[in-house]
This record gives structure tokens, sequence and C-alpha cells, in this order.
């Protein structure tokens, strides 16, 4: 008995060790930069490979001990170069800018990975010293969980003593706290932050080469543990180098002394209501100081009009013709699949038109908007299967399941504000997502259906056993055939157009123009007698609708639903497609959506690594052009005969780094 408790903290202290390494250089960076950074967990899978590459000529003991040591410098490099060359222009800005920017360097570091070692599973051979078992109390211990208990410690009280007791500790938190008072003293504060971003990434490297010495070596295993190690740092405190020692090892020890040997159903829950509890409660953690957003605006799609409203009107119309006749030409113009494809765009456009709603009109950031695209397809899918083959009674019930779920999100969420707000919609995306996973069924009644999800459904469109099955029924037109997804392919397209209409006839009414002064000027909003915090809830509340909406068009569409649905890549690619169409407009979304999708279908003729291009697109646009391609015309227009000439040059601003805890 009192072996395997020991056992099970020795688990627990093992990998509390690696969420440390992990999260400490994560914190760090926020510290001191107050950067978000996405691309971490690709770090740390980047030193695992890093490590098998350096070890795999050498061998036996030498190899690991030169990976340990190479493969993190390695790491260090690469994550120096992300910050002088990509996060350094951003300073200033949104903080929003620097998780899109380091959400396109997951997908093409990830897609690195693929390319350069493929996608099987590796292992990274150990020295015999640290092979093996000991003897003590009567049960065998792995001799590899003390080295990392050992080593783990060591680097963490090393860059402990780094950051408290060096000058490069001191001038790193100094420039966190004021970094242009740093810079007027003549310290070249720019060079030391790229320091810290290699530290950071370097720390990741740590964890990545220990982590794979322990267990198998696989691509996505950078997107496994970043979530963990956000928990980890709000749990922690945002910024704070002792609160993701203390979170880290909190975590480790949950995980794998009480939650996994003894309620092994909860364990991927529980750690995501402390999150939110930890958000609601002391936003700061238990550690860190309140972080307060202090510069950068979110850059709406475009500023101008450059076409008259009539003009406007009939390119419009065109459009909408233009996509009516998709269908017709599908079998002798064109392959049926683009028909398909066209779907899956208008109903992501309808997805990223909903974050827009919310984002690009109330300045508010969410990471889980997958939570509401979850809940659509699986209610949707739930009803069809338990109660009616109706869709629309399915799609009815999953907008009313969607409403309620993103009033209880909102009125908890909107408390926190900026970043807090971000992580915290993460966090009730993710518990939803393991929910998913750990619920089958109720009752005798399907719900889930586990990690398999739910397939098999179909539905008619009616109600009451009257209707019609569009799998059963033709329209001719000409040569075309209109069945199946063709039929469908109307009720997507009716679906965006219907939704874009009500959405920017809200935002054309008083209640409009209130989102838009709390983008604007929040205080302002405030003194002219309106509340906010009561608007901005009510502005997530539709939006959630309307990404329930296009969930549950996704079930109908494919006729199956997996956990995949709810998963964080899922916000990620929409707020990806919101910032490449333009965000705070309503149609550049939905052209950000048929950018993504037109891009992936392109760049696959030529090859599989598609997502390695498209990310280093995003990368450029966030850098380059944050407004988004409903912004081109604006910038062209200067430039072209008969136009205004070039305008006026913006004056440049300092670039001052908010305050925050950097200890």
């Amino acid at each position: 008995m009192v072996a395997g408790i020991i056992q099970q903290l020795l688990d627990g202290l093992t990998v509390g060790l690696i969420y440390v390494l992990l999260a400490a250089g994560l914190s760090v960076i926020f510290g001191v930069m107050h950067v978000i950074n996405f691309a971490h967990g690709e770090l740390f899978a980047l030193g695992a490979f890093f490590a098998i590459a350096v070890a795999a000529p050498l061998g036996g003991g030498v190899g690991f001990v030169a990976a340990i040591v190479l493969a993190p410098l390695i790491v260090g490099v690469v994550g120096v170069a992300m910050e002088r060359y990509a996060v350094q222009p951003l300073y200033g800005r949104n903080p929003l800018y620097h998780i899109l920017l380091t959400f396109g360097f997951v997908i093409v570091i990830n897609d690195l990975i693929y390319l350069l070692w493929g996608p099987e599973s590796r292992s990274l051979s150990r020295p015999d010293a640290i092979t093996g078992t000991v003897t003590m109390l009567g049960a065998s211990f792995s001799v590899y969980n003390f080295f990392i208990i050992v080593v783990g410690s060591a680097i963490a009280l090393g860059v402990w003593a780094i950051l408290e007791h060096t000058r490069f500790g001191l001038i790193i938190r100094a420039g966190a706290q004021d970094r242009q008072m740093v810079k007027n003293l003549g310290i070249g504060i720019d060079r030391y932050y790229s320091l810290v971003f290699g530290l950071g990434a370097a720390l990741a490297g740590v964890a990545g080469v220990i982590l794979g010495g322990r267990t198998t070596v696989t691509p996505d295993m950078g997107m496994g543990i970043i979530i963990p190690a956000f928990v980890i740092v709000v749990l922690g405190g945002l910024g704070s180098f002792r609160g993701a020692v203390a979170g880290g090892l909190l975590v480790g020890v949950l995980q794998e002394s009480i939650l996994r040997p003894y309620v092994p159903a909860l364990e991927g829950m529980v750690i995501f209501v402390l999150m939110i509890l930890v958000l609601l409660l002391r936003p700061q953690g238990l550690f860190g100081s309140e972080f307060e957003e202090g510069g950068g605006e979110l850059l709406t799609g475009t500023t101008q009009t450059l076409l008259a409203d009539e003009t406007r009107l009939k390119l419009s119309v065109a459009m909408i013709a233009l996509l009516a006749f998709v269908p017709l030409g599908a079998g002798w113009l064109y392959s049926a699949h683009y028909v398909t494809f066209m779907i899956r765009i208008l109903i992501w456009g309808l997805f990223a038109l909903a974050l827009d709603f919310v984002m690009g009109y109330t300045g508010l950031v969410s990471l889980g908007h997958a939570l509401f695209w979850g809940l659509g397809a699986y209610v949707s899918a739930i009803i069809l299967i338990n109660v009616t083959g109706s869709a629309l009674v399915a799609v009815a019930v999953a907008l009313l399941v969607g409403g309620a779920v993103a009033w209880i999100v909102g009125y908890l969420s909107i408390r926190v504000h900026g970043v807090y707000f971000a992580m915290i919609t993460l966090a009730f995306a993710e518990l939803y997502y393991n929910v998913l996973y750990r619920v089958d069924g109720w009752a005798g009644r399907t719900l889930t259906g586990g990690s398999e999800g739910l397939f098999g459904f179909s539905a008619y469109y009616g109600i009451g056993g009257v209707g019609i099955d569009f799998s059963e029924v033709a329209i001719f037109v000409g040569p075309a055939s209109l069945t199946g997804s063709s039929l469908f392919y109307y009720v997507a397209l009716a679906s965006l157009i219907a939704s874009f209409l009500l959405t920017r006839r809200m935002l054309q009414s008083p209640f409009g123009s209130v989102l838009k002064g709390i983008r604007e000027n929040e205080e302002r909003v405030r003194f002219l007698g309106y509340d906010p915090t009561i608007y901005k809830r009510r502005a997530f509340v539709v939006s959630g609708v309307f990404a329930t909406l296009a969930g549950a068009l996704f079930a109908l569409t494919w006729g199956f639903v997996s956990p995949e649905a709810a998963h964080w890549l899922k916000s990620g690619e929409v707020i990806v497609m919101v910032l490449l169409g333009g965000m705070g407009t309503l149609y550049g979304p939905v052209v950000g959506a048929a950018a993504f999708f037109g891009l992936e279908e392109l760049i696959q003729h030529y090859t599989a690594r598609w997502r390695l291009v498209l990310g280093t697109i995003f990368i450029l646009f966030v850098i380059f052009l944050p407004r988004g391609l409903v912004s081109v015309p604006e910038l062209l227009a200067p430039h072209l005969p008969g136009g205004p000439g070039p305008g006026p040059r913006d004056e440049p601003t300092p670039t001052d780094v908010p305050a925050g805890d950097g200890d």
C-alpha cells in the first residue's frame, strides 16, 4: 500500500517536472513580452525530434547526453529566429495578433516535423545508467523517473537563479515593467527579448527531450501538451515563474496520483474546471499579478468604402446568382466534387461570420468557439438518432441548446477580459471536448458515441413525418440533376445569406452601434450610460447561436460527427479565416473561408504538405496584411490610375510592451 502511494507520488512529480519545464518557458515569455505562444507545444515536439536526430548516429549513452545538450540549443536558436523576424514586428499591437501569429507557427512547425521525420512514432534510447529499476520498500521504481526529478529540479532552480540574481534577469524584469525606460538607458532591450524567447523555447526543448526518453515521440505530441501547459500557466499565474513551478507540480501530482488511479473518467475534465474557477475567482492565479492590456487595437478589414452603395448591391446580387449556379454546372462543366467543396466553404463561412460578430465588433477574442460548432453537430445528431428524423426539429433544438450554453458561458466569461477571456473560453471548449470522449450513452440512449462519435444518421426536411429526403428526390434543370448534396447546397447557401442579412441588420441597429462603440472605446460607452457587459453577453449569445447553426449544418452534410468537431484547432482555424478575410466586416470572414479552403485545394495538387504553405501565407498576412484580403482594394487604390494618391503617413509610435509580472 505504502509502496503504491509512493509510486503514484513519484509518477506525479516526474510528470509535474516535465510540465514545469514546459510551462516555465511559456510563462517567462508571457511575463516579459506578453506573448501568448501557441507554438510552444511544437517547440517541445521539435526538441524531442532533434534529440532523436542527434542521438541516432551516436547511439548509447553518448547520444543521449549529446541530445539533451544540443537539441534544446537548436530549439533555442529557432525560438530566437521566430522572435526576431516574426514576433518583434508585432510589439505594440493587440495581443490577439501574437496568438494568431503563433497559431500559424503551429501549422508550419507541425507540418515540417511530418516532412522531415514522417508520421511514424519513434523512441529515444537512454543510457544504461538511467535505465531499469531500483528496489525500495519492497517495490520497484524507475531509475529514469529519479533522473527526471533531479535534472528537472536542477534546471528549474538554475533558471530561477538566472532570472533573480543576474544582470540578465534584472534587465528583462525591468524591460517587462517599462520597455522604453530600459531603451532610454542605452540597453538593447530587443536583443534581450530575443534571448528570453530563445530561453523559453530551449526549456520547451529540454522538456521534449526528457519526455522522449520516457515515452514514444509522435509528430502530434506538441498539440496534445500545449493545452495542459496553458492550464498550468493560468493556475500558477500568467507571467509568473514561481506560478509555473507550483502549477506544473500541482497538475502533475493531481493527474498521476489522484485522478488517473482513482477517477480516470474525470482525468481530462477536472483540470479545466479548476482553470475556469481560477479565472473566475482569481484571474491572476496563485502567484501572478493581473495583466492589464495596454495597447493595440483590433484592425478591422477596411476603413472606407471604395464603391457606391448601388454598385455594391449589384455586385452582391451577381455573386449570389453565381453561387446559385454552382450545382447546375456539376457533372457537365466540372466535377460534382466542387459542390461538396462549396458546401464546406459556405458552412465554414457561416462559422467565421459568427465569430466575427463577437470578435470583430466587440473585441472579444474567443479561443473556444469550437464549443458551439461541436454543440450544433452533436445535439442535432442526437435528436436525429434518438427523437426524430426531422432536420428542422434537430436544428431548432440545437439552436436552443446552443443559445442557452452561450448565455451561461457568456455570463461567466464576460466577468474577465482580454487574455483571460480568451483563456476561459478555451477552457470551456476543452471541457466539452473531454466530455464528448468520456460520455457514450445514458438510459439506453445514444449520446456522444465516445471516441468513435456518431454516424449513420439521416434526415428529412419537414416536420411530423411529412417532408422530403434529399437523397430520394431529384429536380432536373436542363442537363443538371439536383439531388442529395446538390439540394442541400441551397440550404447551406440560404442559411449563410439569411445569417448575413440578420447580423448586418443587428449591426445597423442601436444595438450594433453600442457594440462598435465598445470596440472603439469601452469607457466612453459606459460614460454614456450603457452597460458594456450586458451588450457583450448579448453579442456572445448571438455569435454562439450562429456558430451552433454552422455545426448543425455540418452534421447534416456529412451524416457523422466525432469529438474532433470540438477540438481547439477548430477554434484556431476559424480565427485564421476571420483574419485572412478581414475582421469587423461580416463578409470578410466568408472571403477568408473561401481563401483558406481554396488555397488548400490548390496547394494539395502540388504537395501533400499544404498546411506548411498555408501556414506560411497566414504568418505573412498577420505581419504585413493584418486587415485581411478585403483591405487590398483600399491599399491599391492610391496607386491605380485616377486614384487619390498616397495618403499621409502615420507617425511612428513607441511599441511599448505593457507592464507585467516577470518573476
